[in-house]
């Protein structure tokens, strides 16, 4: 766990606080003793390293009695840590940066190379008499510390823990997530299986070569063990060489193509299989998403967040609901006065629509997506004679504007509101199950069409991330003609591109299969929008999932724009 966090600069280790969970079966004979061993094994070693325990759950009743047979569980300690940071952004992934650069190997087991309880182990049908151990905890915080700083002061691309899988998968990991390829050499007296798949504990960091210097020195001072195993390359293939001999000379599609085989099949089985294959094809030599920026994305004027008085947006959510507080904050963000906004506060007539410039329906899952998703949410505006004739005169008013996103989305279809009102309820566009049938939560990249949305003015062309999160995402058109009159029209708003660019139906870069790649309508005169993916989730770029490194400097995500055009609308 500590290894896992350490990529995170924390405010003080002193200050680490962890649930330990534990599985045990103490009342059958040697396990209470065996507890004991490994409670106050636990305690000497947080004690040492300056964590403390403030929480957990103990499950100590795992045995049962199978006819003349106990069956009891294996024993077990999950240890999970958090700790406070002052700036989420300074935090270092896995994934490879730049080619060219230094890989470098922090030895935190002592030389050791014990097998016993690895995958590799497994792999053989066999368990392993010697596992690995934290034997110098000293030694784990003095590392813990001083890769701390070395985050602090910029010298580390990126960086992965030695675990699961041992040394190669470590590396493997790092070059499959980067895209990159590696070359490097290790040397030492263990045999080449124990020196890649030992899962001992250990750190695998990324610097720049000019920056090697800093690196040890730093580590020097904190008496840190360091090795150079090699260089991240351009070359997409992957190169080790222990104790001068290649042990492994491929091409990082093929090693990606084996990686990814069993959740491969697995997906086949959990899924609709054409997807599966789409996303094997497409991954196999992904070159990662082209993001394009068609305009600057600044932040709000802080003149118009100082005003008092500013226009006002209900942001609408009903039972099982979620992110409304996003979408709060990315509309206070553009300076309007976001109100918390219940289907209860209207269905008991606490407030009203009347003084609202803007509506904005969250995502979530209202009413657990029982009745299929926002149906439920639907018929209590559209079963409700007073709801829906205040919904109506809303709707029509043309100083109103109004924004659905994934739930939001679906209960704008619903109602009747995109592509425009008055079309049968045979004839209405609505979203379906995805195409791959199940749940997408995915980063994904849309593009931005030149469309009659008020909110997405002066953003045609851009490119970006955003996140998607549904199970019924496919806009379904029952009348074709209503789809050529969208896109005649300049009602599509919004499309999966794949990474080219390029509006796409394959999946994953389609998440959910929707035709020409659509995922975002608007009504005839743009005041209204209906979209699947999240921009209030990614206004802000430490919000983005995943961004090339010339963004990560971003004053603000593009997104922000969404809300900002919708200010610039009100206040015209």
């Amino acid at each position: 766990a500590l290894t896992n966090l350490v990529w995170a600069r924390i405010d003080d280790l002193d200050q680490v606080k962890c649930s330990a969970n534990w599985m045990w079966a103490p009342k059958l004979p040697g396990e209470g003793a065996a507890l004991r061993d490994a409670a106050e094994a636990m305690a000497a070693a947080m004690t040492t390293l300056g964590v403390a325990v403030d929480g957990g759950k103990d499950s100590l009743s795992m045995a049962t009695r199978v006819g003349e047979e106990v069956v009891k569980s294996p024993r077990q300690l999950v240890v999970s840590l958090y700790a406070a940071m002052a700036d989420i952004r300074r935090k270092v992934t896995p994934d490879l940066k730049e080619a060219d650069s230094v890989l470098l190997f922090l030895d935190l087991s002592g030389g050791k190379h014990r097998l016993g309880g690895s995958a590799l182990a497994q792999t053989c049908a066999a368990i392993g008499s010697e596992v690995p151990d934290m034997d110098d905890p000293v030694l784990v915080r003095r590392a813990f510390l001083a890769v701390q700083r070395l985050i602090d002061a910029g010298l580390v691309l990126s960086g992965h823990d030695r675990s699961d899988g041992g040394l190669i998968t470590t590396v493997l990991e790092m070059a499959f997530a980067g895209n990159r390829g590696l070359n490097l050499a290790l040397n030492g007296p263990a045999t080449a299986l124990e020196a890649l798949f030992a899962e001992e504990l250990g750190l695998v960091l990324e610097c720049r070569w000019n920056l090697l210097a800093q690196v040890k020195a730093q580590l020097d001072l904190a008496e840190v063990p360091l090795v150079v195993l090699g260089t991240s390359t351009e070359r997409q293939a992957v190169a080790i060489q222990y104790n001068g001999d290649s042990v492994l000379d491929d091409s990082l599609v093929l090693l990606r193509q084996w990686w990814e085989e069993t959740s491969y099949q697995l997906d086949r089985l959990q899924m609709n299989p054409d997807c599966a294959d789409e996303e094997r094809f497409a991954i196999l030599d992904r070159k990662g998403p082209g993001y394009h920026l068609s305009f600057p994305p600044q932040p709000t004027a802080a003149a118009i967040l100082a005003h008092t008085d500013k226009p006002r947006v209900a942001i609408l959510r009903d039972e099982g609901s979620n992110s409304d507080r996003e979408m709060s904050a990315a509309f206070h963000s553009a300076g309007f006065e976001p109100w918390d906004l219940t289907m209860t506060d209207l269905l008991d007539g606490r407030i009203d629509l009347d003084g609202f410039r803007g509506l904005a329906a969250v995502g979530g899952f209202s009413y657990a997506d029982v009745p299929e998703s926002a149906k439920g949410w639907a018929a209590t505006i559209r079963f409700n004679e007073r709801l829906q004739e205040q919904f109506r005169a809303f709707y029509e008013r043309p100083d109103t504007f109004t924004l659905g996103v994934c739930n939001g989305c679906q209960l704008f279809g619903l109602l009747g509101w995109v592509p425009w009102t008055g079309i049968e309820a045979e004839r209405q566009p609505r979203f379906i199950g995805n195409r791959s049938g199940r749940f997408e939560s995915r980063w994904s990249t849309v593009r931005v069409l030149s469309s009659k949305a008020i909110m997405l003015q002066g953003m045609e062309d851009l490119v970006f991330g955003i996140h998607v999160d549904h199970g019924e995402g496919l806009l379904h058109f029952p009348d074709e003609s209503i789809r050529e009159r969208v896109w005649g029209e300049r009602m599509a708003a919004m499309v999966y591109v794949d990474d080219d660019g390029q509006p796409t139906e394959t999946y994953p870069f389609n998440p959910n299969g929707s035709p020409g790649g659509l995922t975002g309508l608007c009504s005839p005169d743009g005041r209204h929008l209906a979209m699947m993916p999240h921009p209030e989730r990614t206004f802000l770029p430490w919000q983005c999932h995943w961004l090339p490194g010339d963004m990560h400097h971003l004053p603000v995500s593009p997104w922000l724009r969404m809300f900002q055009n919708a200010y610039e609308w009100c206040t015209r």
